[in-house]
């Protein structure tokens, strides 16, 4: 009988568990905008979760292309409710400078989606980009800052550009399609690359 008792609670113990959700919402670089669906780096992390030790984790990209960080913040606490994830990854920004709204805004919106995604447990990643110099010094080291400021603020991980070693090597236009925007399907498992160091501390 005692046998029968403890075999019970070893198989209760060892019974699996539901698979962590890790959410990406992000912008058209992450909505897999001009390539073919599953080329992404969304779905490139999905693949390498599946084939590494970190199984237990599944990814939801609820990434849209064109929106702003008001767009996520406005859709964040349903996505939240929804899909209770373990991690937030935030890429979104970029489309606020493309739009020439104001930098405190986007970092106003983005510090509530850190905060709102805190409070509901989740550890956030926040994934950082720049803008080409033509915007002006001053506007290109405040719009980068916003990143990196906002994480030391909040204490959350950043990788402070997402598109280091795509954007920001010689003849960077041969990654990029023709509109010198969107990367290039070949780029993204450098943007996967960025990301999976910080991204790999937070599942630890």
């Amino acid at each position: 009988m005692m046998s029968s008792i403890a075999i019970g609670f070893t198989a209760q113990a060892a019974a699996p568990q539901a698979p962590a959700t890790i959410l990406v919402v992000g912008d058209s670089i992450s909505a897999e905008y001009g390539i073919a669906r599953g080329k992404g780096w969304v779905a490139l992390l999905q693949d390498k979760l599946e084939q590494s030790k970190n199984a237990h984790y599944q990814v939801h990209n609820a990434s849209i292309s064109g929106d702003t960080t008001a767009g996520g913040r406005a859709r964040f606490g349903q996505l939240l409710t929804q899909h209770k994830p373990g991690i937030v990854v935030l890429e979104l920004g970029a489309n606020d400078a493309l739009r020439g709204l104001p930098l405190a805004s986007t970092q106003a919106n983005l510090a509530a989606m850190v905060d709102s995604a805190q409070k509901a447990g989740a550890q956030v990643l926040l994934l950082g980009m720049q803008v080409p110099p033509n915007y002006g010094t001053k506007y290109t080291t405040d719009f980068a800052q916003v990143f990196t400021t906002l994480a030391r603020e909040k204490k959350t991980a950043v990788v402070p550009f997402l598109l280091h070693g795509v954007a920001d090597v010689p003849d960077s236009e041969k990654n990029f399609q023709a509109d010198r925007i969107h990367p290039l399907a070949s780029a993204h498992p450098q943007l996967l690359a960025n990301v999976w160091p910080e991204l790999q501390k937070l599942m630890k």
